[in-house]
């Protein structure tokens, strides 16, 4: 029985047939194209009106139940939540971080693939012809885009909602101290871009999940969920040192860029951690993709 595979050899590996006149491989599925249909999908809408929201209700929160309020000697990011704008898109990232903002990236890289797969389309892409490596790259920068998007989107919404609400100022540190609204700003950028990095691990999950199954949600179901796993091995203290070799481990890093004195080796560890784990994630994406019998 012939399959999509075979199909689409001649396209796909030089010197097995010419192809049609005008054709360009690298001018299959632009990167324009790609992105415009997923800003148009549903679920992207409602991940970034999610984000956006999680800043009103916060500040709905502190208005109902008061300032935040350090337990007896205990100082954490979240008491000074209300000391300034800087402050409140701080403590937006800290209850983020561990959980929410794993969920755009599951979505936006689990679901890309799969989607296609699950609406059987994604043999007509590659019939049209697309080929797959471009399919892939196309498909990967896109999601890893989208996913970018939504952690900048948090922090700018919570830095213009807690301004509004709190004033401008300099970023308090719960230990003592402050950053000037400045080194604030730079600091934050920072921030967020270890949390892109970090979450690279989930990303390279829900593609490889992605590419392996015709399923969405068991992608982006089986992203997270591994994610929460590594979360909940990371809390056993008897792994010891083994516990360094686990992406969860250095997840809150970035704390250690809103000091006086930023420490950057919990943070290069922890991306290094990330982006090793994430290479091999993708290049069996790729692989496993190349040589796969498409039929859906």
């Amino acid at each position: 029985m012939s399959t999509l595979t075979e199909r689409d050899k001649p396209v796909e590996t030089a010197g097995t047939a010419e192809p049609a006149a005008g054709y360009r491989a690298g001018r299959t599925l632009p990167l324009r194209v790609e992105l415009v249909r997923q800003l148009k999908r549903r679920r992207t809408l409602v991940m970034g009106a999610i984000l956006a929201v999680l800043p009103f209700v916060l500040v709905i929160a502190f208005a109902i139940g008061g300032e935040p309020d350090g337990r007896g000697s205990r100082v954490n990011l979240m008491d000074t939540a209300t000391a300034s704008g800087a402050n409140f898109a701080a403590v937006n990232l800290f209850v983020s971080a561990g959980f929410l903002l794993v969920i755009p990236v599951a979505l936006f890289c689990g679901d890309t693939v799969a989607s296609e797969a699950g609406w059987s389309s994604l043999r007509y892409l590659l019939a049209a012809p697309v080929p797959r490596m471009r399919l892939l790259w196309s498909k990967l920068i896109v999601g890893l885009g989208l996913s970018l998007a939504a952690m900048v989107l948090l922090p700018v919404v919570a830095l213009a909602v807690g301004t509004v609400a709190y004033g401008w100022g300099p970023l308090h540190i719960p230990t003592g101290g402050a950053l000037d609204p400045g080194t604030a700003a730079q600091r934050l950028v920072v921030v967020v871009a270890y949390l892109f990095v970090s979450q690279l691990v989930t990303a390279g999950l829900a593609f490889w999940l992605s590419t392996r199954t015709d399923a969405p949600l068991g992608a982006v179901g089986g992203a997270v969920g591994l994610t929460i796993v590594g979360n909940v091995l990371d809390a056993v203290t008897a792994l010891g040192d083994w516990r360094h070799f686990l992406p969860a481990h250095w997840q809150f890093a970035w704390a250690d860029a809103v000091q006086p004195t930023p420490e950057w080796s919990g943070m290069i560890q922890g991306a290094a951690v990330s982006v090793t784990y994430a290479l091999v994630l993708f290049a069996l994406a790729f692989r496993g993709f190349v040589r796969k019998d498409v039929v859906s």
